[in-house]
């Protein structure tokens, strides 16, 4: 059964350490990580949407378009709750393939009434860009944003948020630089 909470993908970064957009590097069978990523969320959720600042996919996909001129996780989120009408949301973002179903199935066993947030933590740390954010959050995001504060580990920290901790890094393995990708190419 799909997961009637919506899945969004984080799509919008600047790829600064890949050199090049990763969303759009060619994945496993498809023309591009974010397609892959939406095309594998899609079989777990009802609804998935790509959190963008243009539309820049060659795939028929639902976007959401930051509504702020400052790249950050933390403008998408808000721009994500301006748009949609969803008291929750789950985040993943693009470079993040690995996040599997059981990942996720052990986030939403932890989601729990009184939370803001229900954040993956892997051994190297939280892993902010893989988890469930609630409505709950937005007073507390926005007062981040207005104090230009974008960092959301540290947004995750002051708020009520549950940090579920996982054992193995591997899942949450961040496609970030060229050595990394050609590395995950061989694993898929």
């Amino acid at each position: 059964m799909k997961c009637k909470i919506p899945a969004v993908i984080f799509a919008g970064g600047k790829s600064s350490r890949m050199g090049r957009d990763k969303a759009l590097l060619p994945f496993a069978d498809y023309n591009s990580l974010a397609q892959y990523q939406y095309v594998r969320l899609q079989g777990l959720f009802e609804k998935v949407y790509i959190s963008t600042k243009e539309d820049k996919f060659d795939f028929r996909a639902e976007l959401i378009y930051d509504r702020y001129d400052v790249s950050s996780p933390l403008a998408g989120i808000l721009s994500i709750f301006e748009t949609l009408d969803a008291d929750e949301i789950f985040i993943l973002s693009v470079d993040a393939p690995f996040v599997d179903e059981n990942v996720i199935e052990k986030l939403f066993e932890e989601n729990k009434e009184g939370t803001d947030a229900v954040i993956a933590q892997s051994p190297d740390g939280l892993q902010p860009l893989c988890g469930v954010y609630k409505r709950s959050l937005l007073p507390l995001a926005k007062t981040h944003f207005q104090e230009n504060r974008h960092r959301l580990t540290q947004l995750l920290k002051e708020a009520k948020s549950k940090f579920v901790a996982f054992k193995d890094n591997d899942p949450f393995t961040n496609l970030n630089h060229p050595h990394e990708y050609e590395k995950a190419l061989k694993e898929i």
